[in-house]
């Protein structure tokens, strides 16, 4: 349980430094992806863009 919340939250802040390069290839737009708008500033948070990424991940680190 401890290593999939380290995962995620890992997955959460790498996404989140990258996301105007992963916005231009369509990670960020998937149903359960929320992008707030205060102040003239967009917060995202991509939990299902998130959760993609760490089953993809956790799913080669098992193969190899």
């Amino acid at each position: 349980m401890i290593r999939w919340l380290f995962t995620t939250f890992i997955a959460v802040a790498i996404l989140s430094g990258s996301w105007p390069w992963l916005k231009k290839i369509g990670i960020g737009r998937m149903p359960g992806d929320v992008t707030l708008r205060i102040g003239g500033r967009q917060y995202p948070f991509p939990f299902m863009s998130t959760l993609v990424v760490s089953m993809v991940v956790s799913l080669l680190v098992r193969l190899f």
